[in-house]
């Protein structure tokens, strides 16, 4: 992945690019570590790699990078400051922290903001990667399985979550990539939710918004189900929601503009009357991190790229009736999308 870096790099005209987000550090160069407060930064120029480490963090070179360790004592800011003496234009992560990237900045330096280098670069997963992604989404419909069979019994919220994460390791995972959310009722409108104690009753609408991490990549996907019961109202958000999750994924399709497959599934919901319920984007993009650069939005220009990886997510909230959200994670094709997880998502209830 590194090379493809220094290839995009020289399409700048950048000297210098300064990477601090572990997670693309660990991409790029096959390092993990969580070096806490301390500096942690990765060089690249001259085609070459550098990772600025605390000597606590002995990890093995590699092809890729020369790790140059420091003390908690030595004047580690100043050893990046002069690594990079020569450089005019430097570009740096939108993570990296003020209080390394000020000191090094000077008035005969240009300094911007170039994550978008490396963003491009993980938004375009290889073969390699859309296998490790299916494997974790395989995964995550057998989670979903178990998870409708769990909430037959009496449990919570949290409960639930903690089957999950049992769950999880028992089908080989490593555990969550998300905090998992799994909303019963009146919960169950709110789409950030923070799982809690509470219990379902019947006529509640059950959203289960569930993700694991399998060999560092992500799966993401949302079922929504009721309890013993469910209006005719209920019903048709159901439907609603459905259809314009099916619409959306037919739209998906190389240079397909991400702001048309929002709108897809947007103008299903908005001509069912309940537009003011759908309140978020319909996607996100999706990898070594469950919410990578790149959304699915009405606003975003940037075209659907074979290799992409997003999620499909439409949604109703409407309070004092139901929640209701499908999301599945959808691969840029030649021909279109495929689908990578499976579990159905027919309209269901609970007994």
């Amino acid at each position: 992945m590194i090379n493809k870096l220094y290839e995009k790099l020289k399409e700048t005209d950048l000297d210098t690019l300064l990477i601090t987000d572990g997670v693309a550090i660990d991409y790029l160069t096959g390092i993990e570590i969580d070096p806490g407060e301390r500096m942690y930064v990765l060089v690249i120029k001259d085609n070459s790699a550098k990772l600025f480490l605390s000597k606590l963090f002995n990890v093995d070179g590699n092809k890729y990078v020369e790790p140059i360790y420091f003390l908690d004592t030595d004047d580690y800011v100043g050893m990046l400051k002069n690594e990079i003496k020569d450089s005019k234009k430097i570009g740096v992560d939108k993570f990296m922290d003020a209080r390394f990237l000020l000191p090094i900045m000077d008035g005969k330096k240009e300094f911007v903001v170039a994550s978008n280098l490396i963003d491009d670069i993980r938004a375009i997963k290889d073969a390699e990667e859309v296998k490790l992604m299916a494997e974790a989404s395989r995964l995550n419909d057998l989670a979903m399985g178990r998870m409708e069979e769990f909430l037959k019994e009496d449990y919570t919220e949290m409960e639930m979550r903690e089957l999950l994460l049992k769950t999880y390791k028992d089908l080989g995972s490593e555990g969550f990539s998300f905090e998992p959310i799994v909303g019963y009722g009146k919960a169950s409108w709110d789409p950030h939710h923070v799982t809690d104690d509470s219990r379902k009753k019947a006529g509640d609408s059950i959203v289960v918004d569930i993700e694991c991490i399998k060999d560092g990549y992500c799966s993401d996907m949302t079922r929504t189900f009721f309890y013993k019961e469910a209006s005719e109202e209920a019903k048709k958000i159901y439907e609603t929601v459905k259809l314009a999750n099916e619409t959306a994924i037919k739209k998906v399709a190389p240079g397909v503009k991400l702001k048309d497959v929002d709108r897809a599934a947007r103008k299903i919901i908005e001509d069912a009357g309940y537009g003011e319920y759908f309140t978020h984007r319909t996607g996100h993009f999706i990898g070594r991190e469950v919410h990578e650069a790149g959304d699915v939005s009405q606003n975003n220009e940037n075209i659907c790229r074979v290799g992409n990886i997003f999620s499909i997510e439409p949604g109703i909230y409407v309070p004092g009736v139901c929640g209701v959200r499908i999301e599945d994670l959808v691969v840029v094709t030649e021909d279109g999308c495929q689908v990578l997880n499976k579990y159905p998502k027919d309209f269901k209830i609970i007994k």
